[in-house]
């Protein structure tokens, strides 16, 4: 197989889970209807799998109507293909959220985490508001090999989680909040700062990129 294939407008990485355990992942937004469902037709040539991020209905409604076949979750915004095989990994990723508003990115990790093969356990709506909520769900966010903590506002769930569990930690702050959460940046700031220890943390809102990572710690546990 070509290690990419040029189709004019972009170069389609066909050998990135040779390289990195992970299938390619397309980047939906500023691409036309068009050029997506050239994109997935030319991955589905090839029999390679492949993930859309922040994709949306037109998008998605298009590249179905063009006989691809794919899947689509409103909620994550996730497009997904259903063909080519992906390993499954053996062990548990925990995502866990502030609240409700928190729950389209943590889908996000929940969901590529689920399409690059790792088991996940949803413990939402457990923020630190309300913490005999977390509490309540605590032995069973212990079981996991990872947790992801995606929250908001204060962005104080990450914090509160990693004193608690073993596992690696992987913090999301999201964009959820009130005018001085200056749009996840005051959440983002909170989870840098953390004294708890052993909590690493992506972008505002990247949910893929927490899923990417808890795939990768599975897999190299595995191979270990």
């Amino acid at each position: 197989m070509d290690q990419f294939k040029d189709v004019g407008f972009a170069k389609l990485d066909m050998t990135r889970r040779e390289r990195t355990g992970c299938t390619e992942t397309v980047y939906c937004p500023g691409k036309s209807c068009e050029q997506l469902a050239k994109i997935m037709k030319t991955f589905r040539e090839n029999d390679v799998p492949v993930l859309g991020t922040k994709c949306t209905p037109e998008q998605y409604a298009f590249v179905k109507e063009n006989a691809i076949d794919v899947s689509f979750d409103p909620v994550s915004k996730l497009l997904t293909s259903n063909w080519g095989t992906v390993e499954e990994l053996p062990g548990l990723v925990a995502v866990c959220t502030g609240g409700t508003a928190d729950i389209p990115v943590a889908e996000e990790a929940c969901r590529t985490a689920e399409f690059f093969g790792c088991k996940t356990l949803r413990c939402y709506d457990v923020g630190v508001a309300g913490l005999h909520r977390l509490l309540g769900k605590i032995d069973d966010i212990r079981k996991a090999d990872v947790v992801i903590a995606v929250a908001g506002m204060e962005g104080a769930l990450g914090s509160v989680l990693s004193g608690l569990v073993s596992a690696p930690m992987i913090a999301v702050p999201t964009s959820v909040g009130y005018g001085a959460s200056f749009g996840g940046v005051a959440p983002l700031l909170a989870m840098l700062n953390s004294c708890a220890e052993g909590m690493a943390v992506v972008n505002i809102d990247n949910g893929f990129g927490a899923g990417v990572m808890a795939c990768r710690i599975l897999r190299r546990i595995n191979k270990k």
